[in-house]
């Protein structure tokens, strides 16, 4: 399915360029909590990795490409290396680090989605795996950093809807009998472009109608 919009060598680049931008990510976070080198790694390769490794155990995908694909353990390595010499040269660059983390976003909510259909598993449950393979990885991140994920944090721009609208995409896609490299690549762009919109605009998700919490807002 996906392997229809580009060459094996093409997709192989584009999961490499996300697993980067992922593993950044991580290890920025590693660096702002005072993380030694190892644990910069650790993060960096969690925050890349994460999902995929989630989405391949719950398919049955075995062994995960992570494991059988040297290129996609090192990538997160290398990341490690940028960012303890020049995280703060890459802090300053940050924006353009998120643009290309929504990028991966929207190819790894599809890619996720359609590995997961082409394992047997239904369109609810292939969906659901195409969003975990995207934000699953940040979900760990913040775990292991000892943060309340991000991902259900009220006050952080909207994350997940965009992943489960390009996986929603997709599976309507092959329910109708409509996937194809155009469609697939519409998906991809959608939730690359919702994501871009939610930074631009801070579109956030509504929190509890009539709330009275009385806890404090951090």
């Amino acid at each position: 399915m996906l392997q229809q919009l580009f060459s094996p060598s093409v997709q192989h680049t584009v999961d490499l360029v996300g697993i980067f931008v992922f593993a950044i990510s991580g290890a920025l976070l590693a660096v702002r909590k005072n993380f030694d080198v190892f644990g910069i790694a650790v993060l960096a390769e969690v925050t890349a990795l994460g999902g995929g490794l989630f989405r391949d155990v719950m398919i049955g995908a075995v062994p995960p490409a992570a494991f059988t694909d040297l290129g996609y353990f090192l990538t997160p390595l290398l990341a490690t290396v940028v960012v303890f010499f020049l995280h703060p040269h890459v802090e300053r660059i940050q924006a353009a680090v998120l643009v290309f983390d929504a990028a991966g976003l929207g190819l790894f909510c599809v890619s996720g989605t359609t590995k997961a259909y082409d394992y047997g598993l239904g369109l609810t449950a292939s969906a659901t795996l195409g969003m975990a393979t995207a934000v699953g990885g940040g979900v760990l991140r913040d775990v292991l950093a000892n943060e309340v994920p991000s991902l259900l944090r009220w006050d952080r721009d909207l994350y997940a809807v965009p992943a489960i609208v390009g996986a929603t995409m997709v599976v309507l896609c092959i329910h109708y009998d409509a996937l194809t490299p155009l469609t697939t690549a519409l998906a991809v762009v959608t939730a690359f472009v919702l994501r871009l919109l939610a930074m631009r605009f801070h579109w956030r998700a509504p929190r509890a109608w009539n709330r009275r919490s009385t806890v404090r807002e951090e």
